[in-house]
């Protein structure tokens, strides 16, 4: 059997059986069969956009050698009289435990939020009434803060083809489209991810594995660099190793890791606030029309370095989404974006964010614990602002140009919109990097202008890392390892699971 790559252009609403035919055309075969490599759109020319596809084919009419085999991830499995505590379902955590209950350890998973199902109930209840539930929210429970947000699974970080090839994998064989193995810039969805994260749970427990919801790491005990025992509210759980993956949210883990020493430093992050816009407003201005048969909705990036010192960018793009209430607590006021699928809504959001040093904001050099502090009191005057969930907002106009907004206007947002001059209530670098990036934006996509920003997004990354040492341990202690985007390592869930992945290796490796 022979195999050959091959690449297509074909048009957006192309059928299985036009791109079979246009296969068979092309090498001339009879007898073959086919799948995608990899496929992304080019919307360069409005008027001929069109898929970009590299295909691979096997046939007996080929010659040549067979198509190489994927990167794999090789697990050695063997009996081992050893117990690992792990904090966090987010793909970190939950992808560290998966790894190395496959090797044959003993592992518990610890998760402070609700199952799946419970979480999705909860966060129903808090957008039709404003009551925050602490253990089922959009940054609590089962799956991490990616569960319900667009299951964007694209990932900058370099080497990890192994741990990404292997993440991939699970989640199509969990129930996540199958498109995900080749598409460019690959999405689940938020109702496909509920699904999926599920089936991993069950995946993981038929593996003998063992998960906790609903119960909340409060303490280490600690004695000469090694951690002993995890504490919880119920009890207490010796064992060999630790991993905690608490995601960027858990402030009063933060601050329990500091106070037993465990080494942070601070490190750039983004703050500013989520635009929206019509659906068909930025399909108009990618593509030239407001549908585009066989592509679900456009999407955009932007970034730019208007003001010469800070770099402002679209953050997780939601195209056909939703803006949604991501507080972390309940006195806390922030944003993020989500979409399902078939990303079908009316409005589309993005993150507009700067990048910035806890530094340059406070003026001087500030510890880790004083950069959690400047950032919570910022989330607190957000709420304080609204008295509640409303999101504060203005046009984007009106943020350039320090004018206060006047109407409401639709939104995608349950809780409801309150004018605010944002521009105020960002900090002041932040405020002119954003101002300069939005005029910026409003000349590279049009109709950009039209849209509005609201509330704060601050969840773009940690402000803070840990100090880790190459095999991921914490540096000082003989077996606690701080994972994913909470270790300030990672960003999404990709990376975050690679990171997981990556540590659970590290374990396997010395114990074998």
């Amino acid at each position: 059997m022979g195999y050959k790559i091959i690449e297509i252009k074909a048009p957006t609403g192309y059928s299985d059986a036009e791109l079979k035919q246009r296969i068979a055309k092309e090498l001339r075969l009879a007898e073959f069969s086919w799948q995608i490599e990899s496929k992304s759109l080019d919307a360069r020319k409005k008027n001929n956009i069109h898929w970009l596809l590299r295909i691979g084919v096997h046939s007996r009419e080929i010659s040549g050698a067979e198509n190489e085999t994927m990167d794999g991830l090789d697990i050695p499995h063997k009996h081992r009289n050893k117990r690992i505590v792990v904090t966090g379902s987010g793909p970190a955590g939950f992808f560290a435990a998966l790894v190395l209950q496959i090797a044959g350890f003993d592992t518990l998973l610890l998760e402070r939020g609700a199952e799946v199902g419970k979480r999705a109930q909860g966060i129903a209840q808090f957008e039709k009434t404003g009551q925050f539930n602490p253990v089922a929210n959009y940054a609590f429970g089962e799956g991490g803060a990616g569960t319900f947000s667009d299951g964007k699974l694209t990932s900058r970080s370099k080497h990890i083809s192994k741990e990404r090839n292997f993440f991939i994998s699970s989640y199509v064989e969990a129930g996540a489209p199958a498109e995900i193995r080749y598409m460019a810039y690959p999405h689940v969805g938020s109702d496909n991810l509920r699904v999926v994260v599920k089936n991993l749970r069950e995946q993981y427990r038929s593996l003998g594995g063992e998960i906790r919801f609903e119960t909340s790491l409060i303490n280490l005990v600690i004695e000469n660099g090694r951690v002993l025992e995890a504490v919880t509210e119920e009890e207490t759980m010796p064992a060999e190793y630790f991993i905690v993956a608490p995601g960027h949210s858990a402030y009063e883990t933060y601050r329990m890791l500091i106070g037993h020493g465990i080494p942070f430093r601070t490190k750039n992050f983004a703050i500013g606030s989520r635009a929206e816009h019509r659906q068909e407003l930025i399909n108009q201005a990618q593509w030239g029309i407001g549908k585009l048969k066989g592509v679900k909705a456009a999407e955009y990036r932007l970034t730019s370095e208007a003001d010469g010192k800070h770099p402002v960018y679209s953050f997780c793009m939601c195209p056909g989404g939703m803006v949604v209430p991501a507080a972390t607590y309940k006195d806390i006021n922030i944003v993020n974006g989500m979409s399902n699928y078939r990303r079908n809504g009316r409005f589309a959001n993005a993150g507009c964010v700067a990048g910035i040093h806890p530094d340059q904001l406070a003026g001087r050099q500030v510890t880790p614990l004083e950069a959690l502090g400047w950032l919570e009191n910022l989330e607190r005057s957000f709420f304080s602002f609204s008295n509640g969930f409303e999101a504060p907002f203005c046009s984007i106009g009106d943020f350039i140009n320090g004018t206060d907004p006047r109407e409401i206007p639709e939104t995608s947002y349950p809780l409801g919109l309150k004018p605010a001059p944002l521009w105020n209530m960002l900090p002041s670098l932040v405020t002119h990097a954003l101002r300069e990036g939005l005029k910026d934006f409003e000349h590279r996509l049009k109709g950009y202008g039209q849209g509005i920003l609201l509330g704060l997004e601050s969840k773009t990354s940690s402000p803070i890392q840990a100090i880790r040492e190459k095999n991921g341990l914490c540096t000082g202690f003989e077996n606690l390892f701080i994972a994913g985007e909470g270790s300030g390592y990672a960003g999404g869930i990709v990376s975050s699971a690679a990171d997981g992945i990556k540590i659970a290796m590290q374990i396997i490796e010395k114990e074998n």
